[in-house]
């Protein structure tokens, strides 16, 4: 039987302005993707979502990334790979307290919006974030896109690593996203996408942008806690792919008390 883990970025709401459905996905995910508060999340809401992720066995990760509330961590920005490696190790660290005082941990980290499309292929920052995960926990797992630097210099460095796949993303032929920017770089029906994410697991490919096939290995696929009819899409991904036989699992069990 095929397995793999169902992920999405939640606890992105930020003071008085919500975003997202955070308990609903999380009856229907298996790890949660929690914004550390550098592009969203406040206190109140990390310490709350820990809470619920906890009650729902569902395995709590760090989403880290660039100072940027304004943008919502969806600019590049040229920070210095030590000031960078600093930042990491402060959100990983604030969130994990939060995660213990509601029962829980972190228990890996994933790179957010454009810190996450950097690392496929800026060494110094890949190298930034790897070495704050080492700093942290050795153990613990990075998240990135197949074929990323990020993943590649966390083997190198010992790190366990996890291939991430996006169920409402378009590819671009080299295995990729498609650039937000661009019309069509997110997928909005849910059927469309529950079939290309059973196609993806059990397949290891999918169909790009331009009519190619291109492959993608994935551990876990991220569907979007942010998206419209997030919750929708969501569910319906996780039934077709039960539906397919495959096993819908955390790869980082939920720790216990």
């Amino acid at each position: 039987m095929s397995a793999v883990d169902l992920n999405a970025d939640l606890a992105e709401s930020y003071g008085r302005w919500e975003l997202g459905d955070d308990l609903a996905m999380l009856e229907v995910v298996t790890s949660a993707n929690l914004a550390c508060g550098f592009h969203a999340g406040d206190p109140s809401t990390l310490l709350r979502v820990c809470r619920a992720a906890a009650a729902a066995g569902v395995r709590v990760g760090a989403q880290v990334s660039y100072h940027d509330l304004a943008g919502f961590g969806r600019r590049f920005i040229d920070v210095d790979p030590a000031e960078l490696t600093a930042e990491i190790v402060y959100q990983v660290g604030a969130l994990d307290a939060l995660a213990r005082a509601a029962g829980t941990s972190v228990g890996y980290v994933k790179p957010h919006g454009a810190l996450y499309n950097a690392v496929v292929s800026h060494e110094r920052q890949a190298a930034a974030v790897v070495e704050a995960v080492c700093l942290v926990d050795p153990t613990m797992p990075l998240v990135g896109l197949p074929g990323a630097a990020s993943l590649r210099l966390a083997r190198a460095a010992g790190l366990p690593t996890v291939t991430e796949a996006f169920a409402d993303r378009a590819y671009q032929p080299d295995g990729t996203l498609v650039p937000r920017s661009r019309p069509g770089a997110v997928l909005d029906d849910p059927d469309v996408v529950a079939a290309r994410v059973v196609e993806l697991v059990v397949e290891g490919s999918l169909t790009a942008a331009d009519g190619s096939r291109v492959e993608v290995q994935a551990d876990s696929v991220c569907v979007h806690g942010d998206s419209p009819g997030a919750v929708a899409m969501a569910t319906a991904v996780r039934r077709a792919l039960e539906s397919a036989g495959v096993d819908v699992r955390a790869f980082v069990p939920p720790r216990e008390g």
